[in-house]
């Protein structure tokens, strides 16, 4: 693609990069075959091509960002599919994670989406404060037929019915390993899924131990940033993140580390961008090199001593997240590891195409997300499976609901095959249910 931008502009790191990524596009329109918006919606601007145009008009003329260019680039859901597909590597998420941030600099939006995004920014980040919207929407949940605005019906929709008991195991601390050491990790027990399920660390935690791994939580770590990274807020998505460098910098310094382990797949695309993120800044060299120690669950239990068999006969559907298959590109880990486990692994049609979660998207625009959702579950209730598995807690939230069968984390049937708890979701109980908090 040939672009315009004068010396001047280009002396911006930011609009640099913009222009890479832009001159790598050959406008061949492959994106547009596995773009979920473009599949619902039929529309060329809402394709990773037509939001290409749109973003290098906007960014080359300098332009104040109009309701129509907000609104197709706000109906991207960052699935990173277009980067799967793209013949010509063009990197398309550094690409619309700059126009976000220049949108929310440079656009005043109407006051309820200001109101909205203010909230969410506020609130989904803090476990605590989560703990509290979550029991407010449950309580509204009654009422949620009276709501004028759907985004907020879709806000109240989101609770769950049983808000998990908080988890003393992601406090700062070390785990010992139960078995002869083989590597010392952190772990990142994030944010949002520190109040909607707190099993997921906790299985992580004893499959880890029990396969080698000294696990540690980090003082001072938390959010990964990608909840506001994605709403264009850079300076509150880039404090988080750095807070996370610093606290997992220092554990390296104290007593080093073989990996991030990371269980929420969104978190772990952000994380293994934040060499990216502070490229030019005083923390370049640390951000590097926490970006490099980032592991998605999988990618460290592919290589520890998984047992094979000891899982229950079951048929498990594994729901692959997009910021795991396209965003990180780990395709295969998560099912050779349950393969190995002992279970029967099925895959359903389209597995590429989002689910409509996409962290904030399914709050913000619930109408293409509900879409998306009803595909999603169609595919994966046609395969009959006995459990759902999926890497990442958005996916698990947006289609738990309503699948008809137990959804889970991928962690938590590995964790039960190899002498761990039934995960609490198969449960009859699943809040009387919960696992035991490991001893340390």
């Amino acid at each position: 693609m040939r672009t315009e931008f004068t010396p001047k502009q280009l002396e911006n790191p930011a609009t640099a990069r913009a222009n890479e990524i832009l001159r790598a596009c050959v406008h061949c329109g492959f994106c547009t075959a596995t773009c979920p918006t473009y599949q619902v919606l039929g529309d060329e601007l809402d394709s990773p091509r037509g939001r290409i145009y749109l973003i290098k008009d906007m960014l080359e003329n300098e332009r104040q960002p109009d309701a129509k260019t907000v609104g197709h680039i706000d109906r991207c859901l960052s699935c990173l599919a277009c980067m799967t597909t793209c013949p010509s590597g063009v990197h398309y998420m550094h690409l619309v994670d700059h126009a976000r941030a220049y949108i929310e600099e440079r656009y005043k939006r109407p006051f309820s989406d200001r109101a909205l995004r203010w909230i969410l920014a506020r609130i989904l980040p803090y476990p605590t404060r989560f703990r509290l919207a979550l029991l407010g929407a449950k309580i509204a949940r009654p009422f949620a037929w009276a709501m004028p605005d759907a985004r907020l019906r879709a806000m109240i929709a989101m609770a769950p019915k049983h808000i998990p008991p908080v988890s003393r195991n992601d406090d700062p601390q070390r785990f010992a390993p139960q078995a002869p050491r083989k590597m010392r990790v952190a772990l990142m027990t994030g944010c949002a899924q520190k109040a909607l399920n707190t099993d997921i660390n906790d299985a992580t935690i004893r499959l880890l131990t029990r396969l080698g791994c000294e696990v540690v939580v980090a003082k001072g770590a938390g959010c990964c940033g990608a909840l506001t990274h994605h709403m264009g807020k850079e300076k509150e998505s880039h404090a988080a993140a750095r807070a996370n460098i610093e606290a997992w910098d220092a554990e390296i310094a104290a007593g080093g580390l073989d990996a991030i382990v990371i269980n929420t797949s969104g978190c772990g695309t952000t994380v293994k961008d934040y060499g990216h993120m502070f490229r030019n800044s005083d923390i370049a060299e640390k951000a590097k090199r926490i970006s490099a120690l980032a592991k998605d669950v999988s990618e460290v239990l592919i290589d520890l001593d998984l047992p094979e068999g000891g899982a229950a006969p079951m048929q498990v559907a594994y729901h692959a997240a997009c910021s795991l298959q396209h965003g990180q590109q780990i395709k295969s880990h998560p099912k050779t590891l349950l393969a190995r486990a002992g279970f029967t692994v099925l895959e359903p049609a389209d597995s590429h195409l989002c689910c409509g979660s996409a962290g904030t998207y399914n709050l913000m625009q619930p109408e293409i997300s509900a879409k998306l959702k009803a595909r999603k579950l169609a595919t994966l209730g046609a395969l009959k499976p006995d459990v759902i598995a999926a890497g990442n807690i958005g996916c698990m939230m947006q289609l738990g609901a309503d699948a008809g069968v137990p959804v889970v984390h991928t962690v938590e049937l590995l964790d039960w095959a190899t002498g761990g708890p039934k995960p609490p979701a198969m449960s009859a109980d699943p809040v009387s249910s919960q696992p035991v908090p490991i001893l340390r």
